[in-house]
């Protein structure tokens, strides 16, 4: 990068994510935080005002950070994009209005960095999970005609619930995985909450969360998918059947696995495979990758969360107890930390594949 920096907002820096945001981009060595932005209701206030008793994150509201004003996404939003290279966007908002928003920001020029799931299936977006798909930004180009946009786009990154297991399918795809199944243990970090603020998870297991099943059975065949004409489409397998429970966890999603293939499959080469794989951002060596991306526990009793959930500062992903199964082929376990490989540390990723490769430009 030769030292260029680029300017950069955050869209919903009160809520969780953008708290995490805010943690990761404060001493980044390409982003420079410009803008926060959230609601009109925290509009106006220096954002340690503004915050409050929310912010939730072990680590202190930076101290470069705390004092800015917080502009109203929404009434503000030309100010933001004159400050601004490009903005992460992590909104609390109903579906329809984000889409809205975030297709205002990108028809502004401002390229948009989405966390939010509103614009997933939108078919010229691209769902981009860097060592996996990074090929899929080349729909910009057909996403900016859309648009009418020179600068302007949207790219969003997939739901927290498939980033543990999705990533340890893949290197196994040449091999022919007809079905998976998945029981996802997620953390309520993804839900927004704490431990001090959810006393309904204490001592308990909640068997529901609203759409989680169906991102995690449909999303990973958009990863999965191809560029044809002007949009991607995803493919048809493998078959995907998942169920997910919240479980009193703090941070950190699990995910039991089991897969079948077209041939027999040999224990060994699928270990070699998961601690060898390298996509793009190790090839980069890009700020936020992990040095290794899969690791392959070898104890019968890893991965754990919380001794690896932040394995290389929470970007990589765990592996363990693969073995053979008798109604599938294989079933191993996986662990990621949600709010970063599978939110904000994924966003902030995407935006550094999305930088190399100059679209920010």
């Amino acid at each position: 990068m030769n030292g260029k920096q680029y300017k950069v907002g955050i869209i919903g820096a009160t809520g969780m994510v953008g708290q995490r945001f805010m943690t990761l981009l404060c001493n980044h060595p390409w982003f420079d935080v410009k803008v926060l932005a959230a609601s009109g209701r925290s509009a106006g206030k220096p954002y340690r005002e503004a915050i409050g008793d929310r912010w939730v994150m072990d680590a202190s509201i930076p101290e470069k950070l705390a004092d800015l004003t917080v502009l109203d996404a929404e009434k503000d939003m030309d100010q933001i994009v004159s400050q601004v290279d490009f903005v992460f966007c992590a909104v609390n908002m109903p579906k329809d209005e984000i889409r809205a928003l975030e297709e205002k920001y990108a028809k502004a020029e401002c390229p948009v960095i989405s966390n939010n799931s509103a614009n997933r299936f939108t078919p010229d977006v691209p769902m981009i999970v860097p060592e996996i798909n990074p090929d899929h930004a080349d729909i910009i180009q057909a996403q900016r005609k859309r648009l009418g946009t020179k600068r302007g786009f949207i790219a969003v990154k997939s739901n927290c619930s498939l980033q543990s297991y999705v990533p340890a399918i893949h290197p196994l795809m040449d091999l022919g995985v007809t079905k998976v199944l998945t029981c996802t243990y997620q953390a309520i970090s993804g839900a927004g909450k704490t431990l001090k603020n959810y006393p309904d998870i204490i001592d308990n297991v909640i068997p529901f969360i609203g759409g989680e099943e169906e991102k995690s059975e449909q999303e990973p065949l958009k990863i999965w998918g191809s560029i044809q004409g002007d949009v991607i489409v995803p493919t048809s397998s493998p078959s995907i059947t998942a169920q997910c429970l919240r479980v009193p966890v703090q941070d950190g999603h699990m995910a039991a696995v089991f897969a079948s293939f077209e041939k027999p499959v040999d224990l060994d080469d699928i270990i070699s495979r998961w601690n060898s794989y390298k996509g793009v951002p190790q090839e980069l060596e890009l700020p936020s990758a992990p040095k290794q991306f899969l690791h392959y526990f070898t104890e019968e009793n890893r991965p754990q969360t919380r001794l690896d959930r932040n394995l290389e500062n929470g970007m990589a992903v765990s592996i363990g107890r693969l073995r053979r199964d008798t109604q599938y082929d294989i079933k191993f376990v996986c662990l990621s930390h949600n709010t970063l490989r599978g939110a904000a540390g994924g966003a902030v990723l995407m935006a550094e594949l999305l930088c190399a490769k100059g679209y920010f430009d």
